[in-house]
């Protein structure tokens, strides 16, 4: 009398069977759908990039430091879809290289982008950082005296002279300060030796001072105004200056980075247009 199959007799048919079915190519760039021995289903993807020769479309985010080169890298990549974005808080240029296209192309993944990232230089960073703090004498002179090329009035020389004269008269205890009809203030100090009032002294700066800066690497100087700042308490002078406005120095170098990007006849392949605010 024949025996019935038990389940684990198909079974172990069913993977005999499997075992015995030739291996078959399955091509690239399709999605296939296999059934598992166990009765599930298990897909197949071979559409990714890591089976092709190259990617199916450009991705990533390119950041530069400089029109330059934000131009040279946006010529290369853009099409007429291409966005540009400006961000003034941010201080930063963003190009979708491939945004979404008119309403006759349709949705794309806007996933190619090139930033320009603005970075402050060294001296305008350093100028700021000690904008409308007061100083000591020395600290102040040291501070003059290490940025003597980016003042462009007084002369650079008369600068450094004030600096030296600063830097003089740590040991006087100061007693007044006035300002002058040519605009200067002159500072009255006391030499004091031994506990005792000594020899009387005129220390005379310029009321504000003019420095050249360039806000952002790569990019065009421009000219601030300072007004020096000062203050005697207990024969001590704490003396500092106070940028003029620095954030419309900000804002106009920014707004003339974005304007250099913009096409000209000598540069028809750059930018036609530029929005203000961010991508998506």
């Amino acid at each position: 009398m024949t025996q019935p199959h038990t389940g684990a007799d198909l079974r172990a048919v069913i993977d005999v069977a499997q075992q015995a079915t030739e291996p078959h190519r399955l091509d690239t760039g399709a999605v296939y759908a296999v059934h598992t021995s166990s009765g599930d289903v298990r897909t197949i993807d071979l559409t990714g990039d890591q089976y092709r020769d190259r990617p199916a479309r450009k991705a990533g985010t390119a950041t530069v430091r400089d029109a330059r080169s934000f131009l040279d890298y946006y010529t290369k990549h853009y099409d007429d879809a291409s966005e540009v974005y400006a961000d003034v808080t941010k201080l930063s240029v963003t190009a979708v290289l491939d945004a979404h296209e008119g309403a006759d192309g349709g949705p794309r993944w806007g996933r190619h982008r090139l930033v320009l990232a603005l970075r402050h230089t060294p001296a305008w960073t350093a100028w700021t950082e000690k904008n409308s703090k007061l100083l000591g004498q020395e600290e102040f002179a040291e501070f003059i005296e290490d940025h003597l090329p980016e003042i462009v009035d007084p002369p650079a020389a008369n600068m450094l002279e004030i600096a030296q004269s600063i830097q003089a008269t740590t040991k006087t205890s100061f007693k007044s300060g006035t300002r002058l009809d040519t605009g200067q203030r002159q500072l009255v100090y006391e030499e004091t030796g031994n506990a005792s009032a000594g020899k009387r002294g005129q220390l005379t700066i310029p009321e504000t001072f003019a420095i050249g800066l360039t806000p952002f690497e790569g990019a065009a100087a421009y000219r601030l105004n300072a007004r020096l700042r000062y203050r005697i308490a207990d024969g001590t002078l704490r003396i500092g200056y106070k940028l003029d406005r620095p954030e419309d120095t900000i804002a106009t170098a920014f707004a003339d980075v974005t304007a250099s990007l913009l096409a000209t006849q000598e540069r028809p392949s750059a930018v036609d247009s530029i929005l203000n605010g961010t991508p998506a």
